[in-house]
């Protein structure tokens, strides 16, 4: 149904001579739709030399009226336009969630020309970040390597959950599997670790699920421990400067301030993993390497400590749109020198690799455009 006619002025004729040009039709086309939405019908028509004559003198309190609902739709629909994507990182204390919270900080820099806004919320690592994405409850996320491969392949804690719709964005830094421990523990190798308290890693967690593995090549699983803790990253070090814990793990990028923590509040040593079993995973599993933890980074550890480690990697769903995704890689490699500078892990990033190290899932279109547009893939 017509809301009520503003009536024109009788004492106005049709040939009043008041005319608007086209230069004015798109606003005042705008008007006439808001003006019905109120109930207000607006009488115009269009002259024979293709101008919109008015008719009549409308009241002010129309105009007021107009004018108002203008505001309120040009801000709706501004408000409507915007996109709020969620990347999911890890704990507070870990890289995972610096590499979260330095891609939102390049991303909502543009957020008046893209209309995209981030959000990186903590959450429990790779794994849940993983599921979430895959639940719809999340668009991005930081996952180790070999995590990134397992979804996609729907092998190890994903056998029977395969996740073909992940994608790869990008990858970050090298993540060595780090284990530190009490100095007064007597732990000076992995394999002393058990009949040991040690932390495992909470649910959820890449570093949890890379303990598992390795316990696994060992032939051994958290019941050879005395205790086996699931502290999250963020508590863990105040656990071990505590004596709740002999030990922690972590698979993390270095320097770490969890890593720093442990190291300063008590006399506490980095552990080397190694031997036949670990060889064996590396030379079967593409998404590990051999690793090393420079000495000298954290108090008390003067030598190198050998290891092994994953790629930190960006992941995602085919289902979020390609230009989601662009904007979220253009933004990170437009601004590269300002991403490295976020963090000392990020010092040593080199493009070239990021676009590939650590990658098993497919390229999610989006990143590729971009890749294209810079030359780096044909």
């Amino acid at each position: 149904m017509r809301g009520p006619v503003v009536q024109r002025d009788k004492e106005t004729k049709a040939n009043s001579g008041e005319f608007w040009s086209f230069k004015q039709l798109n606003s005042l086309v705008m008007r006439q739709i808001i003006c019905a939405g109120l109930g207000i019908y607006v009488d115009l028509r269009i002259n024979d030399a293709g101008s919109i004559q008015k008719f009549g003198r409308l009241q002010m309190t129309v105009f007021k009226s107009i004018a108002i609902a203008s505001a309120l739709v040009a801000g709706t629909a501004a408000t409507a336009q915007e996109r709020f994507i969620t990347i999911g990182t890890g704990g507070q204390t870990g890289v995972y969630f610096v590499v979260g919270q330095s891609i939102c900080r390049l991303v909502n820099r543009g957020t008046a020309d893209h209309n995209l806004k981030c959000t990186a919320p903590s959450t429990g690592g790779s794994i849940a970040n993983i599921n979430a994405i895959k639940a719809g409850d999340m668009d991005m996320g930081v996952a180790q390597s070999d995590w990134q491969y397992h979804a996609y392949n729907g092998t190890s804690e994903f056998e029977g959950k395969q996740f073909d719709k992940e994608r790869a964005v990008f990858s970050v830094h090298s993540e060595p599997f780090t284990v530190v421990a009490r100095a007064d523990s007597g732990v000076s190798s992995f394999d002393e670790l058990f009949g040991k308290r040690v932390n495992v890693g909470n649910p959820g967690s890449g570093q949890r699920a890379t303990m598992d593995v390795v316990l696994n090549a060992m032939g051994k699983s958290d019941a050879d421990f005395a205790l086996a803790s699931e502290l999250k990253p963020a508590e863990q070090s105040a656990a071990l400067g505590d004596n709740k814990v002999d030990a922690i793990i972590y698979t993390v990028g270095h320097p770490n301030g969890s890593i720093q923590e442990a190291t300063s509040t008590v006399d506490a040593k980095l552990v080397d993993v190694n031997g036949p079993a670990i060889d064996k995973l590396v030379e079967e599993n593409p998404y590990y390497a051999k690793a090393t933890i420079p000495g000298g980074m954290y108090a008390n550890n003067p030598d190198d400590t050998e290891t092994f480690g994953v790629k930190a990697t960006f992941v995602t769903s085919s289902d979020v749109p390609d230009e989601v995704v662009y904007t979220v890689v253009k933004a990170v490699f437009d601004n590269f020198d300002r991403f490295k500078g976020l963090h000392p892990a990020f010092a040593d990033l080199k493009e070239e690799d990021m676009i590939s190290a650590g990658l098993s899932a497919p390229l999610h279109p989006g990143a590729e455009k971009y890749y294209k547009e810079r030359g780096w893939i044909q």
